[in-house]
């Protein structure tokens, strides 16, 4: 019993912070079994190197546990992707990271973020529906299996 409270309490909490060029493997493998067809390496290592993305990463015992990344252009953003290890989904943490990302994007001017997200991924349309995000489209046999994606909006003050 004292090994299980002991463990308990030693989790270690989330850390978020901005992503780094040497995190792109990590990326990348998050993102690799997170969705159907997953970013390579090289293709995350040059969105990090754009100077109009904005990435942000979620750690926890020194390990890459998520992330989330947005394209900025004339005082908009897309947001490109999010991925939560499977571990810690469920858990309150992508939910921590996408509040942050939207306080930092709201900081650098940006007055308007969209985002696609499939139409049968229930949690990620309750997250971002919680998160203030409104459907303003739709785009029919958008994924690979036919389904659709809703394009979502959340405009800032």
């Amino acid at each position: 019993m004292m090994r299980f409270v002991s463990r308990l309490f030693s989790r270690k909490r989330p850390i978020i912070a901005q992503a780094r060029t040497t995190d792109a493997a990590a990326i990348a493998a998050l993102h690799g079994v997170s969705f159907r067809r997953g970013w390579g390496e090289d293709e995350i290592l040059r969105l990090l190197l754009e100077r109009d993305v904005v990435t942000e990463r979620m750690t926890a015992g020194g390990k890459l546990i998520g992330f989330i990344m947005s394209r900025l252009a004339a005082g908009e953003a897309e947001i490109l992707s999010v991925a939560i290890a499977p571990a810690w989904r469920g858990r309150g943490a992508s939910r921590q990271l996408l509040d942050l990302h939207l306080r930092r994007l709201a900081g650098l001017g940006i007055r308007a973020v969209y985002l696609e997200v499939g139409e049968h991924n229930a949690p990620a349309c309750r997250l971002y529906r919680r998160a203030g995000f409104k459907e303003v489209g739709r785009r029919h046999g958008y994924y690979d299996d036919g389904a659709s994606a809703l394009v979502l909006r959340r405009d800032f003050g």
